[in-house]
């Protein structure tokens, strides 16, 4: 798809009310105006398929045409999803279970299908002994539908829970992972992930790009439900840049745990590393995944792979502050 036409299909279906909501905030924080902002934002939609929350979260406002040039955008996003993935093959990553059972050398926690034809008895015995299990639905992104249970919820029998859950959404009941205490130092609240992308391209194989996600106060640390992302050192596992939330908020230690940020080591990096680069080679024809891995006291562990990896964690502006974004990085892999 041209340029052009991305531009013209996404200004279809532009939420106009959102984007004049924007330029509102980002005149405060810019002290341009909003007629500026207005042009401004549809120019790099044009030239760069950059939409409103793209120009918003890189802070394109603040950059030069050079710059803007290295913001991996909605547009260019989706266009390498679309020339990596081979859709057939979504499904081993879109399907909670799917995952669960191809990947399951890396996923030891116990897990169970929730339909109408779930086994009381199976259900019953994934409750024993615990006090917490996490519901997800089958399908799904940015932790939307995602739910923690806990002992209230079934004390009245497995056929009462099976209902709930279903009454819920819920497609996948989880043992919770118990995450290293390191990694708890900075929010507790969440199990804070690592966003490792591997990327099989034609020049290079290997990890574009990695991220920690982490919680700030939810349950979930995915920054659409409030959470912040900081930027890893591929080599050391060390976080390079303050924690970033989707509104632009930064941060040099953890607002709940006051934990430092910038320095903060991952446990097991390098056995997490490796785990995704085997795991990237399971399917092929996937060749653009993004992986949010979990680490546990023992190592890490898969949560989940995603088919269509968010373009939003890798352009805040807050990781980028010299303005070159994380697309020099995909052109070591690929041509773009």
């Amino acid at each position: 798809m041209s340029k052009l036409s991305y531009f013209f299909k996404r200004l279809v279906k532009m939420d106009w009310k959102a984007m004049w909501k924007t330029t509102g905030l980002l005149k405060e924080r810019s002290g341009k105006s909003r007629l500026w902002l207005m042009a401004d934002m549809l120019r790099c939609a044009v030239k760069y398929n950059a939409g409103y929350v793209d120009y918003k979260i890189a802070q394109m406002y603040r950059l030069n045409d050079a710059q803007r040039a290295t913001v991996i955008t909605r547009g260019i996003s989706n266009g390498i999803v679309r020339r990596m993935n081979d859709k057939a093959y979504w499904h081993f990553f879109d399907d909670k279970t799917q995952f669960n059972a191809l990947f399951k050398e890396y996923i030891p926690r116990q897990w169970l299908l929730i339909t109408p034809d779930t086994d009381p008895a199976k259900l019953e015995a994934l409750t024993e002994g615990r006090t917490q299990l996490i519901g997800k639905p089958l399908e799904g992104s940015s932790g939307q539908g995602i739910l923690k249970f806990t002992e209230a919820d079934w004390a009245r029998g497995p056929e009462a829970f099976k209902t709930l859950l279903l009454e819920k959404g819920i497609g996948i009941l989880e043992e919770i992972v118990e995450q290293h205490p390191a990694m708890a130092s900075l929010c507790p609240t969440s199990v804070n992930t690592c966003r490792i992308a591997t990327l099989l391209g034609d020049k290079r194989q290997g990890i574009v790009y990695a991220f920690l996600r982490m919680g700030n106060g939810k349950v979930m640390d995915n920054v659409d439900c409030g959470g912040m992302a900081a930027r890893i050192d591929l080599d050391s596992g060390k976080l390079l840049t303050v924690g970033a939330d989707k509104q632009g908020n930064t941060f040099t230690k953890h607002p709940m745990t006051g934990t430092p940020i910038i320095g903060f080591t991952i446990p097991y990096w390098e056995e997490a590393k490796s785990m995704c680069l085997e795991a990237a080679k399971k399917v092929p024809q996937m060749r653009f995944v993004a992986w949010d891995v979990a680490i546990t006291p023992e190592g890490p562990t898969f949560i989940e792979g995603n088919s269509f990896p968010s373009h939003a964690i890798p352009q805040f502006a807050a990781h980028y502050p010299d303005g070159i974004g994380i697309l020099p990085e995909f052109r070591k892999f690929i041509d773009i």
